[in-house]
């Protein structure tokens, strides 16, 4: 099956709902915040700067950009219709943050407008990551910088002991609901190629143990497994019982490791 969120719309509303709530669950994470947080810290904020968030969800990161960079503007484009009413529904409260259905290889901004692009698990889910790059380029103005961060889903686990079925969940995740799974290895190169100067890399380690943000690796999976007929409905609800269950209990073991690049246009 090809990746949904290559069209979330299509998916449907529950899909938007569960990872919208999902997407606010993992930013909330202690890791996380301190992932988003050390990036936004190398872009100087004034209030005159402009960002565009390129691909942004249900806007949970878009709402931690808007209060680092208040008042200056924050655009996030999202080509979900969805994706961007749950979005604007959760960023009442920031007046310096607007939402516009948009894809981000073909940006409705004017050439060198932006002073910051901003692209957080976003390529991972893209056929040809380096046309948002290029595009990327074309927004920021001359010396405008660029932040990717995404996930290394070809290390992404939710194995407790050898041959765990929630890590069976896990690879089919990674396998049928996400288009890159390496995307974070070729990002520095895809970069310089398209013409930015790399500033910084850094690859952190994250630990779900305790709650539902991974959830949707198990209950989406199942669900999509249920409709090919591969399995049945008890086993399914079975597998989100076990993640509920040792998520409840704090023997629950995810892993992830993310990737930040920070390049700069020449």
């Amino acid at each position: 099956m090809a990746d949904p969120f290559q069209n979330v719309d299509a998916a449907g509303a529950d899909f938007i709902k569960v990872f919208a709530d999902a997407m606010d669950a993992r930013q909330a994470d202690t890791t996380m915040e301190e992932i988003v947080a050390a990036y936004l810290a190398q872009l100087s904020f004034t209030p005159d700067t402009h960002t565009i968030e390129v691909g942004a969800g249900a806007g949970a990161v878009s709402r931690r950009i808007a209060a680092a960079a208040a008042p200056g503007r924050i655009i996030g484009y999202e080509p979900s219709a969805g994706f961007v009413e749950e979005a604007r529904a959760r960023a009442t409260d920031f007046e310096n943050l607007v939402f516009e259905q948009a894809d981000g290889a073909l940006l409705p901004a004017k050439d060198g407008s932006a002073d910051f692009v901003i692209m957080h698990t976003v390529l991972t889910h893209v056929p040809d990551p380096e046309v948002l790059l290029v595009e990327a380029m074309r927004v920021l103005k001359k010396g405008g910088r660029l932040v990717v961060c995404d996930a290394d889903f070809s290390k992404a686990s939710l194995a407790s002991f050898p041959n765990d079925p929630l890590d069976a969940c896990a690879k089919t995740f990674t396998s049928e609901f996400v288009t890159d799974a390496f995307l974070i290895s070729r990002i520095r190169d895809m970069a310089t190629t398209v013409g930015f100067t790399v500033t910084d890399f850094q690859l952190k380690n994250r630990a779900i143990l305790d709650n539902m943000q991974m959830l949707p690796w198990v209950s989406e999976t199942c669900r999509q497994m249920v409709a090919n007929g591969n399995i049945g409905q008890p086993l399914a609800d079975a597998l989100v019982g076990e993640y509920e269950r040792r998520a409840n209990s704090g023997t629950l073991f995810g892993f992830q490791v993310m990737g930040t690049m920070i390049a700069d246009k020449p």
